[in-house]
């Protein structure tokens, strides 16, 4: 469960309250249970590996009832051992990028030149209509970050083949073994470019490796001389109309990808769902986010999520063994 600032988190002190039976609206669990954020409503999990610490960045969802997504920060939280979290103040808000004007979608954070960039997609001003990704810089993992560009570094007509308006969020950044910068992103369409060694600009074309049953949540890690693209699908010729977490890998960033199907199934109360993987002190760890968090009068919903870890194992041939999403989490040794 999470910790808060370095006090005991509302889910714990509700948790105690509720007495011996533990009769809260969100029961206390064990240790690495599921959800990790228990006193706030939080989506899109992006994790970050720094020395012995695991770093993990998200959106929180501030959705009153009849509303769809209310958000307008970035926070991380952060770990030494998977199973307690400590929380900061707010890492970044739409209003600190004067180009944008609302929606504090799904981030990813990524160290380099000795300073940490973290890429958020916002809703763009007037002047660059629709969903577009920024740019912002620390000097640490937990901020506070501030505009690199004062610019977008994508804005949606610079991928006119995209179906709509929001085909550019959910942007995965990966840094490849020779140093450089990779960025994806997409809804609908995945694109790949390159970054500049300064990781505020592209570098080259963009290139679309939309693999099968795309929809959006794309997310880049490399293990040994494989590439993994693992994102969040509906497969239309059956019909789904709730997103699961599939993937492809490659012999290179660039393709060619080969699809392997589905990794798990669908969230829990929630038709979107967001992978993100790390390797931390020898294990593989899965996170994502479902809609199965109670706080106080407010049930999950699709503006209301809840993020999740799950122990992640590979095949000999590193394909990635299915994953079922528990509430056990990593509370328990994975199997």
């Amino acid at each position: 469960m999470a910790y808060r600032s370095g006090r005991v988190s509302l889910a714990l002190i509700t948790a105690l309250l509720a007495g011996p039976s533990g009769a809260a609206d969100q029961p206390r669990g064990a240790p690495g249970s599921n959800p990790i954020v228990r006193d706030m409503f939080t989506a899109d999990p992006a994790p970050l590996v720094v020395g012995n610490r695991l770093y993990l960045y998200v959106d929180h969802d501030e959705a009153k009832d009849g509303e769809m997504f209310t958000m307008r920060e970035w926070l991380v939280y952060s770990t030494t051992d998977m199973k307690t979290w400590t929380s900061y103040p707010a890492i970044l808000k739409v209003s600190d990028l004067k180009w944008a004007k609302k929606d504090a979608w799904a981030p990813q954070a990524i160290g380099k030149n000795d300073k940490f960039y973290l890429y958020v997609p916002v809703e763009h001003d007037d002047t660059h209509p629709g969903k577009a990704i920024g740019v912002a810089v620390s000097d640490k993992p937990t901020g506070p970050f501030v505009d690199a560009r004062g610019s977008a570094l994508i804005t949606n007509d610079m991928t006119p083949k995209g179906r709509h308006s929001w085909d550019d969020i959910d942007p995965t950044v990966l840094t490849d073994a020779d140093g450089t910068s990779w960025i994806a992103w997409g809804n609908g369409n995945c694109y790949l470019a390159r970054l500049k060694p300064n990781m505020v600009e592209l570098d080259g074309p963009i290139l679309d490796i939309t693999p099968p049953s795309f929809v959006e949540a794309p997310w880049l890690h490399r293990r040994s001389d494989l590439y993994y693209l693992t994102y969040a699908s509906m497969d239309r010729a059956k019909q789904q109309k709730d997103e699961r977490v599939s993937y492809a890998t490659a012999p290179a960033i660039t393709g060619p990808w080969t699809f392997h199907g589905e990794l798990t199934g669908p969230a829990k109360n929630s038709f979107t769902i967001h992978p993100g993987i790390a390797e931390f002190k020898g294990r593989s760890y899965l996170f994502l986010h479902n809609a199965a968090l109670t706080i106080g009068n407010q049930k999950g919903a699709l503006g209301r999520r809840a993020v999740n870890v799950e122990h992640l194992r590979y095949n000999p041939d590193g394909t990635m063994r299915p994953v079922v999403q528990t509430t056990a989490g990593v509370s328990i040794p994975p199997r």
